[in-house]
């Protein structure tokens, strides 16, 4: 298995597509937990695929709900679900929740688990789920 990153403060926020001053606020709010390293703030990469569970579930008022995306959009795996052969990655890229359905042995062979960071390739209904090469 690939060990699930902790990301910086502005990793984080491009991830979920807000500020770092947003990110930084909601952990001085106790929202999200983070970890000083090296006299940095880090956010574990499971605690931030489960933090934007929460916040695509319930967004915050004024937040974009709906948009048109294209092509590569970075994100954070927020949920792998596998079967005997096939497996459903779910992503949140900024405020767009992302599904691909994909292999079993695909998604094995990638690491895909909640809190690894990722890029999904979008054409039309086909989606392909790539891990950038800074989180290999």
């Amino acid at each position: 298995m690939r060990n699930v990153p902790n990301l910086r403060i502005s990793e984080a926020a491009a991830l979920l597509g807000v500020s770092d001053d947003t990110i930084r606020r909601w952990v001085e709010q106790g929202r999200l937990p983070a970890t000083q390293k090296g006299g940095r703030m880090a956010v574990d990469g499971r605690e931030l695929a489960a933090f934007a569970q929460q916040l695509a579930e319930s967004p915050e008022p004024g937040a974009t709900t709906a948009a048109s995306a294209r092509n590569r959009m970075r994100g954070i795996v927020t949920r792998v679900v596998k079967d005997t052969v096939m497996a459903q990655v779910e992503m949140q890229a900024g405020p767009f929740r992302v599904v691909s359905l994909m292999s079993r042995e695909a998604a094995d062979e990638l690491g895909l688990e909640p809190g690894v960071v990722a890029v999904a390739s979008i054409k039309s209904t086909h989606v392909v789920v790539e891990i950038p090469e800074a989180h290999r």
